[in-house]
């Protein structure tokens, strides 16, 4: 992973990361601009407007995931997996988190958050 900015890292495939403060986790998306160098092979890209400081991606990003249930009896039993959500959209810097997402910052906008020494902050 190395650095593009105080809020992006660039990966491998023409991939960019942030890290989501909604989801504590590392978000990434691939960017046209690898596609059209054909670094990309398959699956969907995004707009990217170059700005490593304020970036804006299109279209919006949908991450979904399961996470096993809490209940022991129930670990291994995918139909009560907790299904999550985060759907957001980046734009001049600043995640715009939608109605869908399920944790607690869905309908909130903030800041994209730095990362130091290879950590978010």
């Amino acid at each position: 992973m190395s650095a593009l900015s105080s809020k992006l890292r660039g990966l491998s495939d023409g991939r960019i990361a942030f890290y989501c403060p909604g989801c504590h986790e590392t978000h990434q998306i691939k960017v046209n601009a690898a596609a059209l160098r054909g670094d990309v092979i398959g699956g969907p890209s995004w707009s990217f407007n170059g700005n490593v400081d304020l970036p804006t991606f299109r279209p919006s990003i949908l991450v979904n995931w399961s996470v096993p249930s809490d209940v022991p009896e129930e670990f291994d039993d995918e139909n009560k997996d907790q299904k999550r959500v985060c759907h957001s959209f980046v734009t001049d810097g600043r995640i715009e988190f939608l109605g869908d997402c399920t944790h607690s910052l869905a309908g909130q906008t903030v800041d994209l958050p730095d990362w130091s020494d290879g950590e978010p902050t």
